[in-house]
């Protein structure tokens, strides 16, 4: 996995002028090519994070944040690389079964200043690839607002829960409906502490049938 890294460039300036390649092979076209695509399918595993799962709704974990999976994430969330949303979009689908009746996706809120800097919010661009692969009863709402910016990398499982318990709020813009099923999308999990608070907060305001989904799966776990 490489160097995490801030994008010091204009966002996705490197994205528009450089031609894609390849993470898995390096072929020159697209950033993950059909072969690499269909190979990253075809072995995937049902994986699951150790944290605490038992307390928390169904998790689907596209697979570990390494190889071109682990790329594809680290170039859309720090190299604002939007390409990689479509292929991470595509693998998702792959991972996870078909949900029936309405299903809201909601994806784990980016820091503001992170969203500012980047010039993107790479979590929200991916459920909207997946909303559009899924169809129309697939959905992508804003519903959770994040309370404060603090910053988690680097920091340790008990500061990471005690952080994430106020992160978030309900938006009163939004209704919550027990009919709909709420998906819950997060890039990675490392601790599972955003995710265990994004739970709590949906739990806490009616939400019925709430499923977890993750792109990539932390070696840190």
């Amino acid at each position: 996995m490489p160097n995490i890294v801030k994008n010091t460039t204009f966002p996705g300036l490197l994205d528009l002028l450089a031609p894609h390649s390849c993470r898995g092979c390096g072929r020159t076209g697209s950033v993950l090519c059909n072969c690499c695509k269909k190979n990253l399918i075809k072995k995937h595993t049902i994986i699951c994070p150790k944290n605490g799962v038992k307390k928390l709704p169904p998790i689907y974990v596209v697979g570990e944040r390494s190889g071109p999976l682990g790329q594809l994430v680290h170039d859309l969330k720090y190299q604002s690389v939007r390409a990689a949303a479509r292929p991470l979009a595509e693998l998702l689908d792959a991972t996870l079964p078909k949900l029936k009746g309405s299903v809201i996706i909601v994806p784990l809120p980016t820091i503001h200043k992170h969203i500012r800097s980047r010039g993107l919010d790479h979590t929200y661009l991916v459920a909207k690839q997946f909303a559009k692969l899924r169809g129309k009863n697939y959905q992508v709402q804003s519903l959770l607002l994040r309370n404060q910016d603090t910053v988690q990398v680097g920091t340790d499982q008990k500061t990471r829960l005690k952080q994430a318990s106020s992160a978030y709020k309900i938006n009163p813009k939004i209704k919550i409906n027990q009919q709909s099923t709420y998906l819950l999308l997060d890039d990675v999990w490392t601790t599972g502490a955003s995710m265990k608070a994004a739970v709590k907060r949906l739990q806490e305001s009616g939400a019925k049938k709430i499923k977890l989904a993750i792109l990539a799966l932390s070696s840190l776990d």
